[in-house]
Formats: C-alpha cells, structure tokens, sequence
C-alpha cells in the first residue's frame, strides 16, 4: 500500500491541472474566507468560517481530486495491472486515496490552526475533530462512488460538479441560517449535520449530547455511498 501511495503522490505533484484545480484552488478560497472575516462573521458566525473552510476542502480537494483520480488511473488500466499484484482491492484503494487524504488534511489543519491563531480556539476541539474524520470519510466514500461512472479524468469535471457545489451550498445555507426552520432536510442533506457539528464545536453553548448526535446523518451517508461504490464501481475502463 506504500509504495502505492508513494508512486500516486508523485503523479499527483507532477500534475499542474490537478494541483491547481484541486489543490491550490480551494486552498486560496479558504484563504479568502479567513482574510474577510469580520465580513462573514458578520453574516454568520466564525463557526460559519471553520465550517466553509472545512467543506471547500472536503469537496474540492478531497472529493474533486479522488474521482480524478480513479477514472486517470482506471483509464490508463494502472488500475487493472495493481489488481493482479499481490495486493487486494482495498489496499490498492488506500494506497491510491491516501496521498490525496493527507494533503486534504495538512490543508484543513493549518487553515483551521491559523484561523483560529486569529480568531482564538475552538469551544470544542475534540467535537471539531470528529467532524473532520466523519466530513473525510463521507467525502472520500461519495468520491469512490461518483468515480464509478465517471470514463475520464475529463468526465470527471462534470460528474464532480453537482455534489462539490451541493456541499458548499448546503454548508452555507446551514451555517448562516441555522436549523429552526426545515432542521431535519438541511441536516439529512450530504454535509448539512457536519456543517451544524462544526459550528457548534467551535461556537460552543450546545450540549455535547446533542451535538454527538449529529455525527448520525453524516455516517448514514458514508453507508450509502459505500453501498454505491461497492456496486458501481470499476476496475477497468468503461465503454
């Protein structure tokens, strides 16, 4: 599996479309969203801000760049020739997943760690790592999913755009709006209870008991969208 990693991470550095579209990208909107924040606390909430940041990420690098990702390699039948070596299926897919999964995460500590240096800590440090781990692996299980019908690294423009931009949408109308009015649809939309997690984690005044149960939306989700991946999902290309 490491040596599966080592050999995607240095694809993924010598591809400049793919670390600017996926990489830099989503890191310099975050960067814009930290540098205005007296004007979005304004409109929300510095929950509001961490949960942005942590969702652009989440939809751009991590999600856009793992259907990428797969349909290249699937594409080039780098897929087919790793599944007849000695390693399994999931150990091909962590190999291929984990330098993605990593930059993601260097990306969301330090755009967090340096917002907070700005603004102060997190109520709640502990809740706000729960919804990191429960966004990524939501995120990673849908990008597996949507990679399944997804022909090319081309395709996967589009195929990536609905759920990217529905996360993002969903972020914002749950961190400016909160969840007194339509709680339960903008808590079972993809994102929408992580989003709420994060706010409170950050803001605080909840107690953790409620917010512990918003990680149940956000796992029902990744049981989907691993049962979607398991069906249709493909090794070789397709026609």
């Amino acid at each position: 599996m490491l040596l599966i990693a080592r050999s995607e991470l240095l694809q993924l550095l010598r591809n400049r479309a793919v670390l600017v579209a996926s990489l830099l990208m989503p890191v310099a909107a975050a960067v814009f969203f930290i540098a205005q924040r007296d004007v979005f606390q304004r409109i929300g909430s510095l929950g509001y801000i961490g949960a942005v940041i942590l969702m652009t990420i989440a939809a751009f690098t991590l999600y856009a760049t793992t259907v990428t990702t797969l349909a290249a390699r699937r594409q080039n039948l780098f897929l087919k020739r790793l599944r007849s070596t000695a390693a399994g299926d999931r150990s091909v897919l962590s190999g291929l997943l984990l330098p993605v999964s990593l930059i993601s995460l260097l990306q969301v500590v330090v755009l967090l760690g340096v917002f907070a240096a700005l603004t102060g800590t997190p109520a709640r440090i502990p809740l706000l790592l729960l919804a990191v781990v429960a966004t990524f692996l939501m995120m990673l299980a849908l990008g597996v999913a949507t990679a399944g019908v997804t022909r090319s690294p081309e395709h996967a423009q589009v195929t990536t755009l609905p759920l990217s931009l529905g996360v993002i949408a969903v972020a914002n109308w749950v961190a400016i709006t909160g969840t007194e009015d339509l709680g339960l649809l903008k808590r079972l939309l993809p994102g929408g209870s992580a989003t709420e997690l994060v706010v409170q984690a950050w803001n605080g005044g909840t107690p953790v008991a409620d917010s512990l149960l918003l990680l149940a939306p956000t796992a029902g989700w990744v049981v989907v969208a691993v049962a979607l991946a398991t069906r249709m999902f493909r090794w070789e290309p397709r026609r």
